[in-house]
């Protein structure tokens, strides 16, 4: 079991739900390769571009994002996007738990359109998950 008991992931993630700000998105990484505790490691306002750029390919680590697109000329939306990161040289014993943390995590970051795993950086670029997001969204008069 992923110990996602530190206060300031919550806080975190109501941050990142609220229309009050402007953080959208926050990672979460374990505290040493030998712990399974989860702490808020950064958050930023900069989306996915800025998300890419804090993962680390040794490490495991997962992250929860705002997604905000156009739909068609008249509307906005937006999405949330859990993010599971497992960088190229993660080890091997990290992956194996990866899938039962998962489940802790979600218990935390409860509210998300759309899992992505992500293997490498280039998992994370923003158009093909907005495609995804559209297409899973319903309605669309753009023909998208």
């Amino acid at each position: 079991m992923a110990d996602v008991s530190d206060p300031k992931i919550d806080e975190a993630y109501q941050d990142v739900r609220s229309d009050k700000t402007d953080t959208n998105w926050l990672l979460l990484d374990y505290e040493s390769d030998r712990s399974d505790k989860l702490k808020l490691m950064s958050t930023g306002s900069g989306g996915l571009s800025e998300l890419r750029e804090q993962l680390d390919d040794s490490k495991a680590s997962y992250a929860y994002v705002r997604v905000q697109y156009a739909n068609d000329k008249e509307s906005k939306r937006e999405k949330f996007i859990l993010v599971v990161w497992i960088g190229p040289n993660c080890k091997v014993m990290r992956k194996a738990k990866i899938s039962v943390h998962s489940a802790d995590v979600k218990n935390v970051l409860r509210v998300f359109s759309m899992e992505v795993p992500a293997r490498e950086k280039d998992d994370l670029k923003e158009d093909p998950i907005i495609i995804k997001l559209r297409k899973a969204g319903g309605a669309s008069y753009d023909g998208v």
